[in-house]
Formats: structure tokens, sequence, C-alpha cells
């Protein structure tokens, strides 16, 4: 959420546990049709939480663990 005061993005615990939740099924993906769900909620985590505002390292550690997947598959 964007807190007024300061205009800092602040990690709420839900934000870090659906974070580390597409971070896990990224992870144990076995199959390229299931990296590609893996990549829709990678698709839908951006979308939801672009509303509220969320660190862009977030995004770019999403990206790179897909990219490490796609890479090993």
């Amino acid at each position: 959420m964007l807190n007024e005061l300061n205009n800092k993005v602040i990690l709420t615990q839900t934000m870090v546990d659906q974070y580390n939740k597409v971070i896990t099924t990224i992870k144990s993906c076995k199959t390229k049709k299931q990296l590609e769900g893996a990549s829709n909620m990678v698709k839908n985590f951006k979308t939801l939480y672009s509303l509220v505002g969320y660190p862009k390292v977030l995004s770019y550690n999403l990206n790179k663990e897909l990219n490490i997947k796609k890479q090993q598959l």
C-alpha cells in the first residue's frame, strides 16, 4: 500500500505471502505447460499489486525466476 505521508510502498504480509507463493510455484514447475500457468500467476500478481503499488524489485525477481526456469526446461 502507498503511505501518503512519505510516498513509500509498504509491504503487507499478504503481498509477501502471495509473492512467496508465486516464487514457489515457478520453482516447482516441471513442464512448459506448468510454466505457462506460473507466468499467468506472475501477470496476475503484477496487475493486482500495481493498483496499490509495490516495489519493482519484486517484479524483477519474478521475471528473473521465470527466465531461469525457462532455461532449465
